[in-house]
């Protein structure tokens, strides 16, 4: 879609005839809205028909809802545009304090979810629309999105912190690219999309550089962990935990100036990192990461080609890396007998909210509905501090959570989970944040949904590592969106032991490899290795790709893997 950039001077005469008019949103929002589509060159909403099935992209659209006494109500669609967004306008003058205007954006929202429940089959054949938007006339434009088009549960777009656009920002030009992508082109703006073509993009080049340094000679694990410190690095770059582009800048240096100089260069760094203090080659103090990922450093020496690798991939903007399906690739990446699966088939992340969200995230968010409602409530009576009280307590809840994945792999629905969490933690704390004017924020400051609440049991002992790093970039990706920043404690990473790299099933005292009567040890296909076939060149399995088969001493089933992870507590958890 070609980037069009309304004038300065355009945008001036619409903030001069709309911002803060007080007028009746019957008078007005029908004006405002066609103002809005000129200004941003988008069409005009057609004339109805007397057909519903002709009425793609109109106001008043009509929609009949079924009631529960077998009755219908006629509800009409401020503005429907369809397979785009329900629109619902609102005008709320400039009088209402931020909590009553919340509320009605809120209840407006709330009228558009039972619009979209109403609209009928044929008009949802490809999936209801994957937004919602919310026009305070004279005020503001709230945008919410649910891009599974399932019709399930709209969040801020793009998140808590950045949904809301005032008429002011009408002067950015990404504000108004944003909103003509959600006329036009809305699943563009799915940012799981353009996560997951980046997230292609790494894992290739990590894996064509995996492959060569293991034709070099290099042991798979070896490699491995090597990797694994790299791309955190260049993620602790994009997200300012390292200075910006620090590390992309010393691979270039290194490679033009003294390639033999690399694994020094990236081992000092790395032990700064691990301790934290002031590093020469930065000339800057980083802080402390520690948690494990930085110790036993033993980086490996590159060539200038393998250098480039490295830079092409640290050329991504880690920020928009996808951890739901990053940790599936990056563990295909490194392994040798999983890398022609590349770029083949992995879980959809709408087939993991399948699961997670009827699970884990509706429940919860049903809980914060009411909690939210009980909670105005207690305003509207003057009783703040209890309303306060009873926010704060759900904060606590939420971030007391556990979810647990017991046959974790790379920990997709693990991170799919923590995603949906901190999407609602940003709302509570947005909540929050108003009644107590930003104070209460800051005294929940170290209470915060994170990796910890997020278990996983694993017997691959690759993919038990890269589920630990997926929630780390994953949880750190959301800390900076709702916070613009990441302004956390040290040490940045910590070692909670959350992953266990075991049998989710059995326990045992010991194992041995079982022998057959010459005293060699029986085998059987490994269950992953695959070679292409002489006869019709595809893939099948490799035989010569062998795993040992095991005695197990003092074999019992497990009872509970909550009790398994040995957490010592009893709090409520819910099983993936």
């Amino acid at each position: 879609m070609e980037a069009l950039i309304a004038a300065p001077s355009a945008v001036d005469e619409f903030l001069k005839r709309w911002k803060g008019n007080t007028g009746s949103e019957r008078a007005n929002f029908q004006s405002f809205m066609r103002d809005l589509c000129t200004l941003l060159d988008l069409p005009h909403p057609d004339p109805g028909e007397g057909d519903t099935t002709q009425n793609a992209y109109v106001f008043e659209r009509f929609i009949a809802s079924a009631r529960v006494d077998g009755n219908t109500d006629n509800r009409y669609i401020d503005l429907y545009r369809r397979d785009c967004f329900v629109l619902e306008g609102k005008q709320t003058g400039k009088e209402l304090a931020s909590r009553s205007q919340q509320n009605a954006v809120n209840a407006a929202v709330a009228q558009a979810e039972r619009y979209i429940r109403g609209l009928p089959q044929e008009e949802v054949e490809h999936g209801r629309p994957p937004f919602i938007v919310i026009v305070d006339v004279g005020n503001a434009i709230y945008t919410y999105s649910e891009f599974s088009r399932t019709g399930g549960n709209y969040v801020p777009f793009p998140d808590p912190r950045h949904y809301e656009i005032r008429l002011d920002d009408l002067h950015k030009p990404d504000i108004q690219h944003r909103l003509r992508q959600l006329w036009l082109e809305p699943d563009q703006l799915d940012p799981s999309k353009h996560a997951a073509r980046v997230t292609r993009e790494v894992s290739t080049k990590l894996a064509e550089l995996a492959k060569s340094l293991e034709h070099s000679g290099y042991d798979v694990e070896r490699v491995a962990s090597f990797l694994k410190r790299c791309l955190f690095t260049m993620f602790a770059e994009d997200v300012e935990l390292l200075p910006k582009a620090s590390f992309q800048n010393l691979l270039i240096d290194i490679k033009d100036r003294n390639p033999e100089a690399f694994p020094h260069a990236v081992k000092a760094l790395w032990e700064t990192m691990n301790a934290g203090g002031y590093s020469e080659r930065l000339m800057q103090t980083i802080k402390r990461f520690n948690g494990g990922l930085f110790k036993d450093i033993d980086p490996i020496p590159l060539n200038v080609q393998q250098i480039q690798l490295l830079i092409d991939a640290a050329k991504a903007d880690w920020r928009f890396v996808e951890p739901a399906i990053f940790g599936t690739l990056l563990e295909r990446a490194l392994d040798p007998r999983e890398r022609h699966k590349l770029g083949a088939h992995y879980t959809p992340r709408a087939y993991v909210e399948r699961l997670v969200m009827p699970t884990l995230i509706e429940p919860l968010r049903e809980q914060w509905g009411d909690i939210r409602g009980a909670a105005e409530t207690l305003l509207r009576q003057g009783k703040k501090d209890k309303a306060l009280q009873e926010v704060q307590a759900f904060h606590y809840q939420l971030c007391q959570t556990r979810v647990l994945d017991p046959a974790c792999g790379s920990a997709n629905f693990l991170y799919v989970a923590l995603e949906h969490m901190k999407r609602l933690e940003g709302e509570v704390l947005g909540f929050i944040s108003e009644l107590t004017q930003g104070q209460g924020v800051l005294e929940s400051e170290g209470l915060t949904v994170d990796p910890h609440q997020f278990l996983g049991l694993e017997i691959n002992p690759r993919a038990a590592q890269i589920a630990e790093l997926v929630l780390w970039i994953g949880y750190l990706q959301w800390h900076y969106r709702l916070n613009d920043r990441l302004d956390l404690p040290e040490p940045i990473l910590r070692d909670f032991k959350n992953i266990e790299c075991r049998d989710a099933l059995i326990e045992y005292d010991s194992r041995e490899p079982q022998l057959d009567d010459n005293g060699e040890p029986v085998t059987i296909w490994d269950g992953t290795s695959m070679k292409v076939s002489p006869t019709t060149g595809e893939l099948i399995p490799d035989e010569a790709g062998r795993a040992k088969v095991y005695r197990y001493h003092n074999p019992v089933v497990c009872q509970g893997s909550w009790h398994l992870l040995q957490l010592g507590s009893n709090e409520p958890y819910t099983a993936l």
